[in-house]
């Protein structure tokens, strides 16, 4: 077992089924594992009805209610540890994340000598589809805004297309991560470059989802804004969260 995609979900009937068979109909050895989040619509009920198609290379893990995302994906980074998975993804359920573009993220870390990978809109070849210009201001403005205090030399850090290797994350406390939100994607990248790992990016195409409603919020903003002077501060004056 070596690639596992973790997917996190709430409410996304329209989109899991067709987002499962287009990574596994890949057939270049990725396994999934959905964390539903006790969606309303159903989505759970669909992915376990796949389950019997898929039964070894599809998992479910439901939980109570809608926890963020940040805790939906160190819940998934510990279950493929667990598992003995050497890659692990993060990948959205609504297709703005392309499922051909897992193995050119896996082929920077497996190939390419990246400890982790991301899926970049804002290097050279990446780009934003059907996004309304406030939403491309905000996310450019926060990657800007998170280089300045950082100092992180990554352009897309609140990417959530990422590929990790498997010793970034057993280097890492991830009981610490303290963001669930907007700043959770910056956190992590944050902590595995000031450990010294080397992160590549990799241009891609983000499309806007087709199906179900954006999870952005206010509250998720303002986590990002409040949260990269905090990280930085913590990283200046306190310690990492680098695993004893």
């Amino acid at each position: 077992m070596e690639k596992l995609v973790i997917i996190p979900t709430y409410k996304e009937s329209e989109n899991v089924e067709n987002i499962i068979r287009a990574i596994l109909g890949l057939n270049t050895g990725f396994h999934i594992l959905i964390i539903d989040d006790n969606s309303p619509d159903g989505t759970a009920d669909i992915v376990r009805n796949l389950q019997k198609e898929f039964n070894s290379s599809l998992f479910l893990e439901e939980r109570s209610g809608k926890l963020g995302l940040g805790t939906a994906y160190i819940l998934g980074f510990k279950w493929g540890l667990k598992n003995n998975y050497q890659y692990i993804f993060e990948m959205d359920a609504d297709f703005s994340h392309n499922p051909k573009d897992l193995d050119r993220l896996y082929d920077a870390c497996k190939h390419g000598g990246a400890d982790l990978s991301v899926g970049s809109r804002y290097v050279k070849g990446g780009r934003i589809e059907n996004w309304p210009f406030s939403r491309k201001f905000i996310s450019k403005g926060g990657a800007l805004y998170t280089k300045i205090i950082t100092w992180m030399p990554v352009n897309d850090p609140t990417a959530g297309f990422i590929c990790y290797s498997r010793k970034v994350l057993e280097s890492m406390n991830l009981n610490a991560i303290r963001f669930v939100g907007y700043a959770f994607q910056i956190e992590m990248k944050f902590v595995a470059w000031k450990l010294g790992f080397r992160i590549a990016e990799v241009p891609i195409t983000f499309q806007d989802r087709q199906f179900g409603s954006s999870k952005m919020s206010k509250g998720i903003i303002q986590e990002g804004i409040v949260g990269v002077l905090n990280m930085q501060m913590t990283s200046l004056f306190g310690s990492l969260h680098k695993k004893n």
